[in-house]
């Protein structure tokens, strides 16, 4: 039997991540990272392979980065876990440990509606094999459907349209716009109208009936009736923790099915730790079950279980949600609630919007049109959530966003904030829209109270 410190189960996100923290932490002690993958894939990159990168294998998570920090890597499957006996047993034998991370990440969502098992009907599996082999068949399909309008959904149809001006891609979505989770609905009504100015068909309030075909892919029929041809689809509708190994070990699963753990990352198993999609969220706002499953939530939960293995150092606060995506040149972003999130989670809310250019003077170039939406708790003026929309940019001034939501600050805190500028990079110190959007929000507080 191999003998170890500590085992981490999973090599992506969360469990390259946990390693190489707990390695930090802990120089003294072993760290061995057991995975299925050959190699590993960087999971916010694979849409782009088919477009932009060309390939998965310019996707790749390097080796090296673990190796590098003296963190030993081992190409196997992990069958079962025995939280008495502090061992595993792998395709390649047992392996004993002092500490253990669960990192087994999720499993791709799949609409269970009638051939859905069929020949071109992908779900997004994050194995190189698989997405090479979608390739070759988005190399000759001409309709692609892609079932699910968020962020999988219209980042896979806007690069698969990039492999060939044949190509005819729909998105099919349930909700009546696209990424309606994720912002308010002016955010998205603006995203759908770029995505179908990109020559990309959407359908929304459309609910999938049929998949239909003689063995293989053929078209997809709705509730309605209208049928769509499709020589291939795309599952983008999410995904579902991988939690088998800990439910046949006995370990706790949270409310959502994920493995419960405390804010430290600990499970219910005695020296075991779990992070990533695998493990269950709580919302910041209220402590509810979270249903969010981001890379970088999975980080940030590897950087707390990595650093408690022996002694509690960290915890986790609450997923507050913060992402981004772009299309072409137009960026979105949120962190924390919408506006939208907000009121359904019963909170007394006033929401204010700012817009200008982040460059100054306007003449600048590179200058985009900036659009900055806070979302303020009514009667402390507590900050609850932000959405941004612009250019590049936009994906670090929505980090600034969250930074502000996780410290709890106040639009009188965000209106003094100190803010460094430049012509170049930045909006005008006069016209700062963070800033002022603390402002307007200062004086619609202060217009509502009596």
């Amino acid at each position: 039997m191999r003998k170890t410190d500590i085992v981490v189960v999973g090599g992506s996100a969360a469990g390259a991540t946990a390693a190489i923290t707990a390695r930090r932490h802990y120089p003294d002690k072993e760290v061995y990272v057991i995975r299925q993958e050959k190699q590993v894939m960087i999971p916010c990159g694979i849409p782009y392979i088919f477009g932009t990168l060309g390939s998965p294998a310019k996707n790749i998570m390097p080796d090296a980065m673990l190796e590098n920090e003296g963190i030993k890597i081992a190409i196997e499957e992990v069958k079962a876990i025995d939280p008495a006996g502090k061992k595993i047993s792998a395709s390649g034998g047992e392996i004993a440990y002092d500490r253990l991370v669960l990192a087994t990440g999720s499993l791709p969502g799949r609409l269970k509606v009638p051939g859905f098992e069929k020949d071109g009907a992908f779900a997004i599996l994050k194995d190189v094999q698989h997405l090479e082999t979608l390739q070759k068949r988005l190399q000759g399909a001409v309709n692609v459907v892609v079932i699910g309008c968020g962020f999988i959904g219209i980042e896979f149809a806007d690069e698969i349209r990039k492999m060939g001006s044949d190509k005819k891609v729909t998105i099919l979505e349930i909700a009546p716009y696209c990424l309606s989770l994720a912002y308010d609905e002016e955010f998205c009504v603006e995203m759908q109208e770029t995505v179908r100015k990109r020559g990309i068909d959407i359908h929304t309030n459309a609910k999938v009936a049929e998949i239909q075909g003689n063995g293989k892919v053929e078209g997809v029929r709705l509730q309605d009736g209208t049928v769509i041809p499709a020589d291939l689809m795309i599952f983008g509708i999410g995904a579902v923790s991988n939690v088998a190994l800990a439910r046949a070990a006995g370990i706790k699963l949270g409310p959502t099915g994920a493995i419960a753990v405390d804010r430290a990352m600990r499970t219910s198993g005695e020296n075991i730790f779990a992070c990533g999609d695998c493990a269950e969220k709580v919302s910041f706002f209220g402590g509810r079950p979270s249903p969010l499953r981001l890379a970088s939530i999975a980080t940030l939960e590897a950087r707390i279980a990595g650093a408690n293995l022996y002694g509690i150092r960290r915890e986790h606060d609450g997923t507050v949600g913060v992402w981004s995506t772009a299309i072409g040149s137009l960026a979105m972003a949120t962190a924390g609630l919408t506006e939208t999130a907000a009121r359904q989670n019963g909170y007394n809310c006033i929401a204010v919007v700012v817009e200008g250019l982040n460059r100054h003077p306007g003449s600048m170039p590179g200058g985009a049109p900036t659009k900055i939406k806070l979302v303020v708790e009514k009667n402390t003026g507590v900050l609850l959530g932000g959405q941004v929309r612009g250019n590049e940019s936009a994906g670090e001034i929505i980090n600034i966003v969250s930074a502000c939501i996780q410290k709890r600050m106040l639009a009188e805190d965000i209106a003094t904030f100190q803010m460094g500028t430049h012509p170049a990079l930045t909006a005008s110190p006069i016209a700062y829209q963070l800033v002022n959007a603390a402002e307007l929000a200062i004086k619609a507080l202060a217009a509502q109270r009596p």
